[in-house]
């Protein structure tokens, strides 16, 4: 089987989140326009996706118990999975009330329509909790990003063979610091020249250590 990290939860729960989202729109949208093909689709859609969101669940909670957190993250964890459970019961309560009132219907019950937008606002909740859980306490996540700077495309290298090998902000601040630096040593230069009439080289060949001489502070005796 695929090794997938943390688990499959991650994979199932879109599936889950598109089928039933799809779903409800295509129940309101035929309803408003009455539209039986959409209808269909509709129900199709919840069908399969409550057959989805029982491997989604189990799979949540295998999750939950398994993944390493700290007691913020879990009071985090507790709170998705108190949103999730009523809200995967609740499609998978609309799925079969579709499976028994609506096969070979050309119309919906409007009270049906809204209890699954009902349900839908509840998706979207647990479905923001669960973000949260990645996003803003690195469940499941093997590790973070070392980032420099404010951690933006322009802050580090994109491995493309570019003036130093990088792009936007920080080429500009790399080509300005070797501007600088150039324009430095040439002022240091100069400066030297016309103070002594010699450049650097020349006191340079003016005086070569010889192998006897040596700096009897930079070792130990």
């Amino acid at each position: 089987m695929i090794e997938i990290i943390p688990n499959w939860h991650p994979l199932m729960v879109h599936f889950t989140v598109g089928l039933f989202s799809i779903s409800a729109l295509m129940y309101f949208i035929g309803s408003l326009l009455k539209k039986p093909h959409l209808l269909l689709a509709a129900r199709w859609n919840l069908w399969i996706g409550a057959i989805m969101t029982v491997g989604t669940v189990l799979a949540g909670l295998q999750a939950y118990n398994s993944v390493a957190h700290d007691a913020a993250s879990h009071a985090a964890m507790t709170n998705h999975r108190n949103w999730a459970l009523p809200t995967a019961g609740t499609f998978i309560a609309l799925a079969l009330w579709a499976l028994w009132k609506q096969r070979g219907a050309k119309t919906v019950n409007p009270v049906f329509v809204g209890a699954i937008l009902l349900a839908s606002a509840m998706l979207s909740i647990t479905g923001y909790k669960g973000a949260e859980l990645v996003y803003r306490y690195g469940i499941g996540v093997m590790s973070m990003p070392e980032t420099k700077g404010d951690g933006g495309h322009g802050s580090h290298s994109h491995g493309e063979k570019t003036t130093g090998g990088y792009h936007g902000d920080a080429e500009i601040k790399s080509m300005k610091l070797d501007d600088s630096d150039a324009s430095a040593e040439s002022d240091s230069h100069h400066n030297m020249k016309k103070s002594t009439g010699k450049s650097p080289e020349d006191s340079d060949e003016q005086y070569a250590p010889s192998e006897t001489d040596h700096d009897h502070s930079a070792h130990t005796h």
